[in-house]
């Protein structure tokens, strides 16, 4: 089963999409959030599904997809998590997780537009697998018991401005991450139980030219190592979503050049879907 959030920004409906069929999940939460997960939420829709319980949601093919998590309380991203695209950056492979936070405000749908204001000169794109969370999670023993702290997982685009994050920087990251709709995510929440998170092909696109292939065996923190190493410092709360890393093609590269208006950005993840977003330089 997928679970979405559709309708216009701000008024989105919680919403199971499982056999080719949309279920209106307003009678067991008002969204998809912290409260959702901490109080058992996959679970309930999974035994409401199998019950028959839940009514058809009409029309629900022809709705904006959102975001499938309302506004977390935090957004935690680890860089330089595959080797290949640390040296395409000029570093070495890290030791531990290279972490810098996102803001909520910067969460959107999978297909809502990539707007930048005119100072935006080197917008990257980054295709990436993002994790929920779905209980408190704080010093968890080990990467076995902080797998069994994720809720479900979903397609992310960490997209990033170079010129802010790097040339006016003041030695961080955040400036140039956080410009608002930098974060899509979705279409869908798909559940833990039915992800492998260690195989997953992993794809990206820029005006129908392939940018980005490549697989989640080459992470070099894994999914469990990452919440089990940032949870010995952090304290993580049911609907926190956490970005894993990139694979190499990024425009950071030098390879490829950064995105202009009109340009369009495709990525995809196996079996959590594809995004879509045509870039708008606004005033």
């Amino acid at each position: 089963m997928d679970i979405l959030r559709l309708g216009p920004i701000g008024q989105e409906i919680p919403v199971v999409h499982s056999k080719d069929t949309y279920y209106d999940l307003r009678p067991l939460t008002a969204d998809i959030d912290g409260r959702f997960f901490a109080d058992g939420g996959i679970e309930k829709v999974e035994a409401a599904l199998n019950a028959g319980e839940l009514t058809v949601l009409a029309g629900a093919e022809d709705m904006r997809i959102g975001a499938p998590v309302a506004r977390p309380s935090s957004v935690v991203c680890v860089g330089m998590n595959y080797a290949a695209h640390a040296r395409e950056a000029g570093a070495e492979p890290p030791m531990a997780p290279v972490v810098f936070l996102k803001m909520p405000s910067t969460i959107v749908g999978p297909h809502d537009p990539i707007e930048l204001p005119p100072n935006a000169t080197k917008a990257d794109w980054e295709v990436e697998l993002g994790l929920v969370i779905g209980a408190p999670t704080f010093r968890v023993a080990s990467p076995e018991e902080a797998l069994g702290h994720v809720a479900g997982y979903v397609l992310a685009n960490d997209l990033s401005e170079r010129r802010l994050q790097i040339e006016e920087s003041g030695g961080q990251w955040s400036k140039g991450k956080n410009l608002p709709g930098f974060t899509p995510l979705g279409p869908v929440l798909k559940p833990a139980a039915e992800v492998d998170p260690s195989s997953l092909g992993i794809r990206s696109w820029v005006n129908g030219e392939i940018r980005q292939e490549s697989t989640t065996t080459d992470l070099i923190f894994s999914v469990g190592d990452i919440i089990h190493q940032l949870s010995q410092a952090m304290a993580f709360e049911p609907g926190d979503v956490v970005l894993t890393g990139t694979p190499q093609g990024v425009g950071l590269s030098g390879r490829f050049p950064y995105l202009a208006d009109g340009d369009v950005v495709e990525i995809e993840i196996d079996g959590l879907g594809r995004h879509r977003q045509v870039v708008a330089v606004t005033d």
